[in-house]
């Protein structure tokens, strides 16, 4: 057995059942099966590739995104997902690092094609919707390839996914996932969402990243749901699925709901259908929580990582979201407990390093021993961030384990602030650093985005926080700007506002 099986099993029962919508066509489950059977013949008989092989894509979201996954879990082969947004370069060392055999590409990114051809000149290209210089054509390939579909010794254990984290500093480094482990994430996935064949999945986020691929997408195909994808998130096109489709559940990061709910469409849009909205990757404010909850919609949380495929924890629905902040229990398949540096369990309401455990978890870095020694310990993954959970079992991430302040011997929670300078209604969306300090080591201070037409001034919002938190965490300085550094998912980057500002405190 391997994960394509389960989509094979799901065409069985039901192979008229719409499996995947996507600009106005339909792959039934049939025909997905069918797609993936031709895949992985061409992908076996005419190009060569073998167990172990990684086939690397660079695309836009699009049904044979899908195909290619479960055409290498046929195969044994291991999909290397590229982040569209990266420059050359960074796809360059991702392609290198990871020893390609095959890149798959759209026409949009093929001003990568002189540069790989220099510099990787073994890899063979297949072009999607165009016929690349030197290599083929997807749906030629597809059209032309006959012979066998299957290599043998493929199971559950065999690796699936190179998953490339952006890191905050140095190369990223490349989370090699099992397809047991997108398994175990499915079960879990359809226990948050109680997940079954009548739903209908809303897909817009990336599936380079594992939140777009994993927590609603391939467990929609294992169960047998119905999945509508789009290219790529807007706001419109996100809006009028909602009317048109009447999708029972979707997968947002915050950035994207702020996009939907500040659009012109949205309090008129029909949302009666959505069963829930699941959302993590980042800090979720409260006043996110509360623009969906005011049409009636239920917010779920989610926490993980790359490495965690991603889910492990999770409110469900149905469950307990009464408790403020929280994003969950520990997810059906896995442990979850907060470690100190010496590795022991601390207890409930301490702070310390979140860490999890569980077939869902990676199994490498990929060609990196010493980074992952540093993270997988005695069968934990060490995540970095640093949380807390109460006497129940329900956690809260407090922030990273990286951007913790340490002011005067107290530790400072970036997170923590955050959240209170937030749920100021003059403050569209914040982050806070800590900033070297002769006397207190480090001393927080905030970068703050001001809504529309704001007009409050720094030592209001200081007195703000000051009412809410003990002194020593309000910000010394408010910096207004016009935006924060944010990866694709809309994580604020830290580390990029702690650069910035070292060289424009310096300056002063």
């Amino acid at each position: 057995m391997n994960l394509s099986t389960l989509v094979e099993r799901n065409a069985a029962f039901e192979a008229d059942k719409a499996a995947i919508h996507f600009e106005g066509t339909t792959l039934t489950y049939g025909a997905l099966v069918g797609r993936i059977e031709q895949a992985a013949r061409a992908l076996k008989a005419r190009l060569g590739v073998e167990r172990g092989d990684r086939i690397a894509i660079l695309s836009l979201n699009r049904p044979d995104y899908l195909v290619l996954l479960y055409a290498c879990a046929r195969l044994g082969a291991i999909l290397v997902p590229l982040n569209w947004r990266l420059a050359i370069a960074e796809q360059l060392f991702i392609l290198s690092d990871a020893g390609i055999k095959v890149l798959v590409l759209e026409p949009a990114f093929e001003r990568l094609l002189p540069t790989l051809a220099e510099q990787l000149p073994s890899a063979t290209i297949i072009g999607f919707d165009f016929d690349p210089v030197g290599g083929s054509k997807w749906c030629e390939l597809l059209e032309e390839a006959r012979g066998d579909d299957r290599n043998a010794y493929v199971d559950l254990s065999c690796p699936l996914l190179i998953v490339y984290t952006s890191g905050t500093t140095g190369r990223p480094k490349g989370a090699v996932l099992r397809q047991e482990a997108l398994l175990w994430n499915g079960v879990m996935s359809r226990h948050m969402h109680g997940l079954g064949p009548s739903d209908h999945i809303l897909s817009v986020l990336p599936l380079f990243h594992v939140g777009g691929l994993n927590i609603l997408t391939t467990p929609a195909l294992h169960y047998g749901a119905t999945v509508t994808l789009h290219g790529r998130f807007t706001p419109e096109a996100t809006l009028a699925a909602f009317e048109r489709d009447q999708p029972t559940l979707t997968v947002l990061v915050p950035a994207t709901i702020q996009a939907l709910a500040g659009h012109p469409g949205w309090p008129m849009v029909n949302v009666s259908s959505l069963k829930a909205i699941s959302t993590g990757s980042t800090m979720v404010p409260r006043h996110v929580i509360k623009q969906l909850a005011e049409r009636g919609v239920t917010v779920l949380q989610v926490y993980g990582s790359t490495e965690t495929s991603p889910i492990a924890l999770y409110t469900r629905r149905g469950g307990d979201l009464t408790r403020d902040g929280s994003t969950g229990l520990p997810g059906l398949c896995c442990e979850v407990a907060i470690m100190n540096d010496a590795g022991d369990r601390l207890p409930p309401g301490t702070a310390g390093e979140i860490a999890v455990r569980g077939p869902n978890l990676f199994c490498e870095y990929w060609n990196n021993q010493h980074a992952t020694r540093e993270v997988l310990r005695n069968g934990w993954y060490y995540t970095g961030d640093v949380g807390r959970h109460d006497a129940d079992g329900y956690f809260w991430v407090l922030d990273r384990k990286k951007n913790m302040i340490i002011s005067g011997g107290e530790n400072i929670y970036p997170a923590e602030v955050e959240r209170v300078l937030t749920g100021h209604p003059d403050v569209a969306e914040c982050a806070v650093i800590g900033r070297p300090d002769p006397r207190w080591d480090e001393v927080p201070v905030a970068y703050v985005v001001k809504q529309p037409g704001a007009r409050i001034e720094a030592d209001l919002l200081i007195a703000f926080v000051k009412a809410q938190l003990a002194g020593f965490k309000a910000p010394r300085e408010i910096i207004f700007t016009d935006g924060l550094p944010k990866t694709e998912l809309g994580k604020i980057q830290h580390f990029k506002l702690k650069e910035l500002d070292a060289r424009t405190s310096s300056q002063i």
